[in-house]
């Protein structure tokens, strides 16, 4: 029996996805949705045995082959590189990335923050999507067709007193979607990034588990609450598919419409 997803413009049948950070939260349920849509899917956090019980998890719901488990740093070019050599050994090439992993070792005020705290936000939140972009992208380039998503968050649109560098690496991430939408565009690869609110993971704890920090966020969105991981994995299907393409170098806002602001 075919499934409601076969044929749609959901559908992804014979696609290949890396998403790295995704042994939890918004990782993980951005990798079980791939797929549920039909993709093989490539499980990667720094962990091994945490990735081989998401990869388990999803051959159990689909079968055998649809999901493998490699462990990657994304701070480590090589290990990264591997990454990519590995999901191509096993799959035979890549349709989709997904760059979801992210650092934030520093909260409070820009004052306080240590050169060697804010180079690891830029180096893992920036510089290693770039890395993985670059390691992927010529064979989607030659193909004529791919998908890169970053997620990135809302904190790259807003100021913070706490987050503020963890901000500014997202911001340069719309960027560097804007610039590599640019460059790849005319050859038929598409780069797209996902706008998270404050999202119930254990990266996000820090937030969402204050009570006045929750009561601040959801008091100003209109939905009056906060998004669960499964919410932002909707918005990574739609960017890997078909469905979305005549998107490319643009943000997708899903935050529950914090960002627009509560008016009287």
């Amino acid at each position: 029996m075919r499934s409601m997803v076969e044929g749609s413009l959901f559908d992804l049948t014979g696609r290949v996805a890396i998403v790295t950070g995704s042994s939890r939260g918004i990782g993980r349920a951005i990798a079980e949705e791939l797929a549920a849509h039909g993709a093989q899917v490539v499980i990667s956090s720094r962990k091994q045995d945490a990735c081989e019980e998401v990869a388990k998890s999803i051959n159990d719901a689909h079968g055998e082959s649809r999901a493998i488990a490699v462990a990657a740093s994304i701070s480590d070019k090589a290990a990264l590189q591997d990454l990519v050599d590995q999901t191509r050994a096993a799959f035979g090439r890549i349709d989709i990335l997904v760059c979801n992993a992210a650092s934030n070792p520093y909260y409070g005020p820009m004052g306080g923050i240590s050169d060697e705290q804010f180079r690891k936000i830029l180096d893992n939140n920036v510089l290693s999507n770039h890395w993985l972009a670059q390691m992927i992208a010529p064979e989607m380039l030659q193909r004529g067709s791919g998908s890169i998503v970053i997620v990135s968050s809302i904190g790259g649109l807003t100021s913070s007193t706490t987050i503020g560098a963890y901000n500014v690496s997202k911001a340069a991430d719309f960027q560097l979607a804007r610039n590599l939408a640019a460059e790849f565009g005319p050859r038929g690869v598409r780069v797209n990034c996902i706008a998270p609110g404050l999202v119930r993971t254990d990266f996000a704890r820090a937030l969402w588990e204050n009570p006045e920090t929750l009561k601040a966020v959801t008091r100003h969105t209109p939905l009056r609450r906060i998004g669960e991981p499964r919410e932002i994995a909707g918005a990574a299907v739609y960017l890997a598919s078909d469905a979305s393409t005549f998107m490319t170098g643009q943000a997708l806002i899903v935050d529950g419409g914090s960002t627009i602001g509560v008016g009287l």
